[in-house]
C-alpha cells in the first residue's frame, strides 16, 4: 500500500465504535482526519491522538455548516483515500407522536450527511483512481424497530445510497460498502438494566454483545487491498441475531 492510501476520514470519532476504529488505524500508522460534534470532543481527540493528525468540529445536523467544513477538508486533504461515515444520532418516538424536527434531524445527520460527505470528498478519490468508502448502518435498517421510524429509515436509506454509489464508481477502483452492527457494547448498552440486557441477549445466538473492535476490524479489512473485489455489500455483524 502506497503513502497516498494511508489517510482516513472518520466521522463520529469520539463514540464507542468510532474510538475503536480510530485506535486501530492509529496503531496501523494511518493519518487520521477526525470529526466530532463539539469543541470538547475535538479537544479530547487531539489530546488522545496527538498533533500528527487532523481534527474538525463538524455539525452534521446543519447542511450549510457541514458543506463549509467539507469544502475545507476536501481542499486540505486531496490525498484522502478512505472515508468512514460512522456518526449517527437518535430521536426516538412512536410515529404518531414524532415531531417534524425529530424526523428531519435524524435523516439529516444519519443519511443526508453521507450524501454530502461522499459528494464533496469523492472527486479527490476519482483523481487518485483509488478509494474505500464505508458506511455504518444498523441491524434495525433490515428489521425495523419500534419507536425508531426515523432512525431505521436513515439506516436503511444508507444501504440503497451506498449500493448505488458502488455501481457508479466500480470502474474507478473505488470500493463502497456498508457495515450493519447488531448490539455492540457501548455506553448505550451499559445504560441498560439487567432485565433489558437479558432480553436482548436471549435474541442473540452467541449470547453476548459485540465489541466495538469487531466493527473496527471489519472496517480495516474493507479499507485494505485484501478486499479489492468486494463492493456494494452490506455486512451484518450481530452474533447471529439476524441472518440474511
Amino acid at each position: 500500500m502506497n503513502d497516498i492510501s494511508k489517510k482516513i476520514f472518520i466521522t463520529g470519532a469520539s463514540g464507542g465504535i468510532g474510538s475503536a476504529i480510530c485506535e486501530l488505524f492509529n496503531k496501523k500508522k494511518y493519518t487520521l482526519i477526525l470529526t466530532a460534534s463539539t469543541d470538547e470532543k475535538v479537544d479530547k481527540l487531539k489530546n488522545f491522538y496527538g498533533k500528527n493528525h487532523f481534527y474538525y468540529k463538524v455539525d452534521l445536523s446543519n447542511p450549510e455548516k457541514l458543506e463549509n467544513s467539507l469544502d475545507e477538508i476536501a481542499k486540505n486533504h486531496k490525498d484522502l483515500s478512505i472515508i468512514v461515515n460512522n456518526a449517527g444520532t437518535t430521536k426516538d418516538n412512536l410515529i404518531f407522536r414524532m415531531k417534524k424536527n425529530q424526523w428531519s434531524e435524524v435523516i439529516q445527520t444519519n443519511l443526508n450527511s453521507n450524501y454530502q460527505i461522499i459528494k464533496s470528498l469523492l472527486p479527490n478519490m476519482l483523481s487518485l483512481k483509488y478509494g474505500k468508502i464505508i458506511g455504518i448502518s444498523s441491524i434495525v435498517g433490515s428489521t425495523g424497530n419500534l419507536g425508531q421510524a426515523n432512525y431505521v429509515a436513515s439506516k436503511s436509506g444508507l444501504v440503497g445510497l451506498y449500493k448505488s454509489i458502488a455501481l457508479e464508481v466500480a470502474r474507478r477502483n473505488i470500493n463502497v460498502n456498508i457495515i450493519s452492527p447488531g448490539f455492540i457494547s457501548t455506553s448505550m448498552t451499559d445504560a441498560l438494566t439487567d432485565d433489558q440486557k437479558n432480553n436482548y441477549l436471549s435474541k442473540i445466538p452467541m449470547m453476548r454483545f459485540g465489541d466495538p473492535k469487531d466493527i473496527a476490524n471489519l472496517v480495516y479489512f474493507l479499507s485494505s487491498d485484501n478486499s479489492s473485489y468486494i463492493t456494494g455489500q452490506n455486512f451484518h455483524v450481530n452474533g447471529g441475531m439476524l441472518m440474511v
